[in-house]
Order: structure tokens, then sequence, then C-alpha cells
């Protein structure tokens, strides 16, 4: 593989991580697929206003790396940037889940 698609790579094993821990432990999309997709877009969706407004305003910039792929979703915004949004999101709703479950299940005690 090349150099420049390693942190690709790792994002897309982190998300397939975090889809097989999903299915094991039951913890989003497993229960309710609608729901856990509003979770996981919306705030996407948000996101990816927020780093056009701050590439637009010149805060946010790509940056040189070989560690990325190079293809660009739009100026200065990494195809990369995408999958680590996805995996912010995802890995925000099953830790909620998961503390939930814990909380609930202690309650019941």
């Amino acid at each position: 593989m090349a150099q420049g698609y390693t942190y690709l790579a790792g994002l897309i094993l982190s998300l397939m991580g975090l889809a097989l821990m999903d299915w094991r432990h039951k913890t989003a999309f497993t229960i309710n697929k609608k729901a856990a997709s509003l979770a996981i877009f919306i705030p996407l969706v948000f996101f990816i206003i927020w780093d056009v407004a701050g590439i637009a305003t010149g805060i946010f910039f790509r940056g040189d790396t070989s560690h990325l792929s190079g293809v660009l979703l739009a100026p200065e915004f990494p195809i990369e940037e995408l999958f680590f949004l996805l995996i912010l999101n995802y890995s925000s709703l099953t830790i909620f889940t998961t503390v939930s479950k814990v909380i609930a299940k202690r309650s019941a005690k």
C-alpha cells in the first residue's frame, strides 16, 4: 500500500472495528438503524459546515504530509476528514449507548 493511503486505511479499519463492536454489543445500528443514522449524519453535516467555515476563514488547512491520500472533496478538505468525522460521531454514539446501558444495568440492581 502506498504510504499516502495509510491514514485513510487506518480510518477505514477503525470504522470497521466500530461496526464489529456495534454488532457484537448491540450499541447503535443493531438496535435502531434509523435513529443511529440520524445520530451520526446530523452532526456530520454540522461538522462539515464547521470545517467549510474554518477553511473559508483560513483557520483550517490541509497541510503537507505523506500520510494523506491527496484526494480532496473540496479545496483543503481531504477525504480523510470525512472518515474522521464519521468515526468521531459513530464512536460518540457507541460510547453514549454503552454508558447508558451500564448505568441502567446498575440502577436495576
